[in-house]
Parts: C-alpha cells; sequence; structure tokens
C-alpha cells in the first residue's frame, strides 16, 4: 500500500487511537506495523478475529490482560543464558501467567458459542504452571526475594538477624562506655558497619577503626575494635546471603532457558491478543460492525461515519459504488463536506482492509483491493518550485502509471488550479482512461463538464453534497444519482441581492437549459428514491436470511432435544418395565408358596390361568414399550420425493434414496437427514408438492456445498506434505461441491512447492487439466485447477 494515500487519509490517526487500548508496548509495536494486507484470505480472517474479541468482550466481560507486561528483554536475555534480575522474573511470570488465563478465558461448553479464529490462536499457549509458582514463591517485589525461596536463604537470614541484634546489644554498651567522647549518645551505619560518633580530639580515647568524618571534620565514626570481629561475621552472612540470592535467581533463569521456546511463544501470543482486542475495544468506542468483504469492487457503505469526528457532530453517509456504475462523481460547494465524503470512504477502506471493524450499519460492504491511491490537499512545494497544479499533477501523473482494476482512486478537485476550461478537459479525459480500466473511482469537482459527463457515460454517475437554501447550511448529505446545483441564485437573493438583478440574470440563462436542469433533477430525485428502495430491499432480504439461519438453528436445538428427550423416555420405560417385572416375578413366586400351602384344583386353575396372562402382559410391553408409538404396518417401498411419517420421532420427512442393503433409507427431517428402516415409516399425507420439496432440498444442498468451499487454497508458508494432504483434501471437497475451476496458490520462492503440487496434479483422478496463473491471476505463484 502507497505511503502517500496512507498519509493523506490520516491511517496513522485510527493507529493511535487504537494503541491507547493496548496493555503492552510490544502491542503498540505491532500496531505501528500494522497496514491493509495484501490478501482478501488475511482480510477476512484479521475482521472475523476482532469480531470474536468484540464478542468476548460483550459476553465474558474483560479479558485477563491484568500483569501483562513487556517482557521481550529478558525473555531475549534468558534465551541467552543470562541470569535475569528479579523485575525481569516477575514480567516473565506475569505474561505466562496471562496466556494460560487466557486458555481459560476462551473456553467454552458444547451449547456456548465458539470463537473458532481466537481459540486456534489460544491453541499454541502451553500453560507452564510451575514455572509461574516458582518465580511468585521465590520473588515477592521487584527488588525483593523472599525468605521461603530456598531452606538455605530461610536460615541465612535468620542467622543474620541474630547476629544483627547481638552486634546492636554490643554497640548499645559501647555508646554507654564512651558517653563522655561522643558527639550524641547513638550509633550509626557506615560501609554494613556498625559505628559510632567519636569527637575528633577523643579519638585516642576510643581504639578502633576510622571509617569517616563529618563535613566539619569535628567528628570521626569509628568502628570500636570490640565491634570489629561481629561487624565481620555480618558481612561474611550478607555475603553468603547475596550468594544465595544469585544462585536462586540463576535456577529460576535456568528454568526459564529449558523452557525458552514455550515462554516466547506464550509471550508472543498475549501480545498479538493484546492487539486484537485493543482493535475491539475501539471498535466498542465507535460502535463499529464488521462489514461484508468481497473482491469485486464492490462497496456498499450504510450509514458510514467518519471515524475521526466527534460522534456528536458526524454526519452518516450512504455510499456505494462497483455494481451498476465503478465512478463517483461528487460536486457541491465548498465546505459542504465533499472532501470529508472523500476521505471517509478512502479511511473506512483500509481500516476494514487492516482488519479494523468499521463505524456502519450492519449489512455495510467493502472490497478488497490492491491499492488505494488518493490526491488530496493541496501539497505545493516551495522547495521544489511546485505550484498546487503541478504537485496534483505529479501525483496524478504516478496514480495513473499504476491505477488498475482492483485500485480504489480518491481525487479532490480534480483538473482545479488551472484554466477551468483546459482543467475541466484534462479531469475528463483522466476519468474517461480510468474508467476504461474499471478502475473504482470518486472524484469531487466544481466543474459543470464533470456532471455532463457522468450524465451521459455509462458507469459514471453524479452525487453531491446536500446544501440547505433556507439556512445557508451545507447538511454534509450525500445522494447519491444527483448532481450538484450552484444555487447561486438561491443563495445571492436570501443574502438580500435585488431581485431584478438576479431576473436580468436569468435572461442570460436559455429557458431550455433552465427546464433541462430541472428535469434532470426530477428524474434524477425519482432514480435515487428507486435505488434506496432496492437498497432497503436487500437489506431486508438479507436480514430475513439471517433469521432464518438463526430459527433453523432453533429448530435444530429443538429436534435434537426432543430426540434426547425421547431417549431418556426409553430409558425410564424400560426401568419401569424392568421393575414392575421384577414386582411380577415377586408376586408369581408368592402364588407357587400359596400354592404348596393348598388350595383346591379350581382354584389352582384360575391361579395359572393369571399368571400365563401376566406373564403374556409383561412379554408384550417389554417387546413394544412404546405402545401406540409402535402401532403400525411398515412400508413395502419408497419413491424418492415421497412423504412419510416416522412414528419413533412424532415427525415427517422427504425420502431422499432408496433402500439400502440394510433396508434402509435415507429421511429428510426438518433440517436433519437420518436414516430409518423401511418397516419403521409409514404412508405420509397425499402432497403434490414432495417432488418440489426434493428439488428444493437438493439445490439447497448444492449450494450449500458451493458457499462452504472456497474456490481457491493458499499453500504458503506450509511444508511439501502438508501442502499435497491439504490441496488432496481440497480437492475432493471442491470436486464433491461441484466446482469447475479453483485456484491452488503456491507462491512463487524458490518453486520447489510449485513441482510438488504439479507432480501431484498429474496423479489425481479429480483433474481434468491444469496451467500456471495468467497475468492478473497470479502468475507463477499460482495454479489454475480444471476439475472434471
Amino acid at each position: 500500500m502507497n505511503e502517500k494515500a496512507l498519509r493523506v487519509l490520516e491511517y496513522h490517526k485510527i493507529k493511535e487511537e487504537i494503541k491507547k487500548y493496548t496493555q503492552t508496548s510490544a502491542a503498540k509495536e505491532i500496531i505501528d506495523k500494522l497496514k491493509p494486507y495484501e490478501n482478501i484470505f488475511e482480510m477476512k480472517e484479521h475482521l472475523e478475529e476482532t469480531e470474536e474479541a468484540f464478542k468476548l468482550l460483550t459476553k465474558k466481560g474483560s479479558a485477563p490482560f491484568e500483569g501483562a507486561y513487556d517482557a521481550r528483554d529478558g525473555i531475549s536475555r534468558a534465551g541467552k543464558g543470562s541470569t535475569l534480575m528479579p523485575v525481569q522474573l516477575l514480567k516473565i511470570a506475569n505474561i505466562q501467567k496471562c496466556a494460560r488465563r487466557f486458555k481459560e478465558y476462551v473456553a467454552h461448553n458444547e451449547e456456548e458459542e465458539s470463537f473458532p479464529v481466537i481459540e486456534d490462536i489460544c491453541e499454541g499457549i502451553v500453560p507452564l504452571r510451575t514455572l509461574e509458582n516458582a518465580i511468585f514463591n521465590a520473588i515477592i517485589g521487584e527488588e525483593e526475594i523472599s525468605d521461603r525461596a530456598s531452606t538455605a536463604l530461610f536460615n541465612i537470614r535468620k542467622s543474620l538477624r541474630d547476629k544483627i541484634a547481638s552486634v546492636k546489644n554490643k554497640v548499645n554498651s559501647l555508646v554507654r562506655a564512651y558517653s563522655n567522647f561522643l558527639q550524641e549518645n547513638i550509633y550509626t551505619i557506615r560501609g554494613d558497619r556498625y559505628v559510632i560518633p567519636v569527637k575528633a580530639e577523643y579519638k585516642a580515647q576510643v581504639p578502633g577503626l576510622v571509617h569517616d568524618q563529618s563535613s566539619s571534620g569535628a567528628t570521626l565514626f569509628i568502628e570500636p575494635m570490640g565491634l570489629v570481629n561481629l561487624n565481620n561475621e555480618i558481612k561474611e552472612i550478607m555475603l553468603k546471603e547475596k550468594a544465595e540470592i544469585n544462585r536462586i535467581l540463576e535456577e529460576l533463569s535456568q528454568k526459564i532457558y529449558e523452557n525458552i521456546v514455550l515462554v516466547e511463544n506464550n509471550a508472543k501470543i498475549v501480545y498479538e491478543l493484546d492487539f486484537i482486542f485493543a482493535k475491539a475495544k475501539y471498535a466498542s468506542e465507535i460502535n463499529a460492525i464488521r462489514p461484508g468483504v468481497n473482491d469485486n469492487g464492490i462497496i456498499d457503505i450504510v450509514q458510514g461515519r467518519h471515524p475521526l469526528i466527534n460522534p456528536e457532530q458526524v454526519v452518516a453517509l450512504d455510499v456505494y459504488l462497483g455494481r451498476e456504475f465503478t465512478s463517483l462523481v461528487v460536486t457541491g460547494p465548498n465546505t459542504g463536506g465533499k472532501t470529508v465524503t472523500l476521505k471517509a470512504v478512502g479511511l473506512l477502506e483500509l481500516m476494514a482492509m487492516s482488519g479494523i471493524l468499521i463505524p456502519a450499519r450492519e449489512n455495510s460492504t467493502v472490497s478488497f483491493f490492491k491499492e488505494v491511491f488518493a490526491d488530496i490537499g493541496d501539497e505545493q512545494s516551495i522547495e521544489q518550485s511546485l505550484s498546487t497544479f503541478s504537485s496534483h499533477m505529479t501525483n496524478i501523473v504516478h496514480i495513473m502509471g499504476k491505477a488498475d482494476s482492483s485500485s480504489l482512486v480518491l481525487f479532490d478537485e480534480l483538473g482545479a488550479g488551472t484554466d477551468p476550461t483546459e482543467g475541466a478537459a484534462l479531469a475528463v479525459s483522466i476519468l474517461e482512461n480510468l474508467r476504461s480500466r474499471k478502475t473504482k473511482l470518486v472524484a469531487t469537482t466544481h466543474y459543470s463538464e464533470l456532471k455532463a459527463y457522468a450524465l451521459k457515460t455509462e458507469g459514471v454517475e453524479n452525487a453531491s453534497v446536500e446544501f440547505d437554501v433556507e439556512t445557508l447550511r451545507p447538511t454534509y448529505r450525500l445522494l447519491i444519482g444527483i448532481p450538484g446545483k450552484s444555487n447561486a441564485f438561491e443563495i445571492s437573493k436570501r443574502l438580500g441581492l435585488p431581485d431584478y438583478i438576479i431576473d436580468e440574470a436569468r435572461k442570460g440563462i436559455s429557458n431550455d437549459t433552465l427546464k433541462f436542469e430541472d428535469l434532470i433533477q426530477t428524474l434524477q430525485e425519482r432514480s435515487i428514491k428507486a435505488e434506496e428502495n432496492a437498497r432497503k430491499s436487500e437489506m431486508l432480504k438479507l436480514e430475513a436470511e439471517k433469521f432464518k439461519e438463526k430459527y433453523e438453528e432453533k429448530l435444530y436445538s429443538l429436534n435434537s432435544a426432543r430426540e434426547k428427550v425421547i431417549s431418556e423416555g426409553r430409558r425410564e420405560a424400560k426401568n419401569i418395565i424392568a421393575e414392575a417385572k421384577e414386582e411380577a416375578d415377586e408376586i408369581l413366586k408368592n402364588i407357587r408358596e400359596l400354592e404348596r400351602m393348598g388350595y383346591s384344583s379350581e382354584t389352582r386353575a384360575k391361579l395359572e390361568k393369571e399368571r400365563m396372562r401376566l406373564k403374556e402382559s409383561l412379554d408384550n410391553v417389554e417387546e413394544n414399550p412404546y405402545g401406540d408409538l409402535q402401532k403400525h404396518k411398515g412400508l413395502a417401498s419408497v419413491k424418492e420425493g415421497e412423504e412419510v411419517y416416522i412414528p419413533s420421532l412424532n415427525m415427517k420427512g422427504i425420502v431422499l434414496s432408496q433402500p439400502d442393503s440394510k433396508g434402509e433409507v435415507q429421511i429428510q427431517a426438518g433440517i436433519m437427514k437420518i436414516n430409518v428402516k423401511l418397516e419403521n415409516l409409514t404412508k405420509g399425507k397425499e402432497n403434490n408438492e414432495s417432488n418440489k420439496e426434493l428439488k428444493k432440498i437438493r439445490k439447497r444442498e448444492a449450494k450449500l456445498n458451493l458457499r462452504q468451499v472456497d474456490s481457491s487454497i493458499d499453500l504458503r508458508g506450509m511444508d511439501g506434505e502438508e501442502a499435497m494432504y491439504s490441496v488432496d483434501k481440497y480437492l475432493d471437497e471442491a470436486y464433491v461441491a461441484g466446482l469447475k475451476s479453483v485456484t491452488v496458490i503456491h507462491g512463487k520462492g524458490t518453486g520447489v512447492l510449485r513441482n510438488v503440487i504439479t507432480d501431484m496434479l498429474k496423479r489425481h483422478h479429480h483433474i481434468k487439466s491444469y496451467r500456471l496463473g495468467n497475468y492478473g491471476e497470479g502468475g507463477a505463484g499460482v495454479t489454475v485447477v480444471e476439475l472434471k
């Protein structure tokens, strides 16, 4: 992406806004390096990850970034085998704790919504709980090691405390003994050794070592000989403490070194997540959405807002191009919002192409462009002796040399800064040349010649920024399909210019011209209303499809719940039958006991009869625990498309296939496909629409398959074996989905990956033919495959 467009569209300001929501400087550096992605696949994936982060923040609250620090310096040193300082160890432990907690944060059960992209990123996290605990147990603060870091350190510090207590007692006794020779009856410390302040004239009266003197020289700080050995012992213990602390730090650093790959990888993932969630927090702040994405040059932004303008003041705009027209010519008065509109379109495109959600309404659509060019603002240069016109033309020459069908070009005041006649002619020529290249273009202008050009040229449309004549102020609304009017007469009249002057001016313009302008305006107003209605209908259609998908999912959930209830009911029925059988057996046993006690033959015959009836009843219930649910006569044959009834599920379905070797047929029941034995089906209601329903099911399946399989696969970054496996699987899916032509993206590089794929394609049974990509398709970096 060219730097000039990023600069004039103020892309860097968006990045600065996102930085405010980061936790680590590493994430800020990722944002600094952020640029629009180079292909549509990355664009879609990064938009999806931002949307998933946005949903996670909404559903689960703040992400677990507490204690996340930039630990790259410490990790780098540990990777070289260096011993780390306590503060570096704490930062590493905190970043590992953050990584572990993030893995728990994104975890979900089957009923909850999944977040595949974020989950895939977190899949690389390997929790290092043992390492975390070792560091947190050993280090209390940035410069403080815990007594519990090791048994040896605990014993050393206990010994040091005891020794210091002994020294204090000794020094206090010496202070009392030498009190007549001291400046003050206190002791102090110089260089970790206990000393007393002796008057200079009495230094001979206090035998010991002089460590320091006061600034005036009147006081000497002397270590009495009675303290030398005790101070030496304290010094020795302190040296042992320091050595033990160094040993603990070396041991912890060594543990990090042993896990350096995992530690570094976990940290990188946390920094990446920090970057992603910063985008999500920014999206929440500006009330942004994830737009639809295409690579056909279609832009349809609904109620889009410039993200750098105060939300309370910004006016939303509807702008679209790429379907009926590829060029948009915007006219209107100065300060009417033309340049803001131009910048908003360019900036929203750059944001979406960088994986940043855009401030617009749902169902907005943006396109992937390989390049966005912008010629906006006055960049005249005194140093280079360039006028405004020369500066613009230098930039336009650069654009004309590179713009193609996959480019978006934004021109502000095209052709301005020179003679109006020549400027207008030049502007028309530039627009026509870019239109012939199918470049997507938005240009602002004051030239009426460009309005006429847009009216008579196919693929070019007029637009204007609205101006309220009553208030003499712009409304900043963009009206596509309506060319801007100068409104000179109306504005002059409102400002107090006499009517006779205005009437005289009107005479200078032919009636035909005035009528033609009014007619064009009327037609354009009707046209724009029709287009707005069409766009609203399209939006409503998309919303209806979303509702349909939502309720189909609910239906599936209800059917699953029904099956679960039926299954549980069957188990419960079996348990009840088993209990009843046990009870019946107990009754029969008691009957036999009664028979032994003696009854008449007639009574025994009746008991035997009841016993047999009870046994038959139990056997029947055991064989058919579902009662009337199974009382039907199975079908002998079925036809594809025939409606049948499944008593065990209490559902209707459409037959999709003839019985297989097991006597099972495939049934479409709601949104489910199930296999049911022929004998477990009954005749459904007669329905002449059943065959049509079957066709709809087949058609829906075909569309589903086509929608689920992309027309290309990207192998860049894979090794040979992984690439072969991925292509083989992809070709099978594409063949089943009915795709006729697919693209394998392997990159140019050394050509090794291309050769591996070519050898595989020679032997693949789904391949009709294959070739390297042509110009515009990716060249030698892709292989185009025709399927049988």
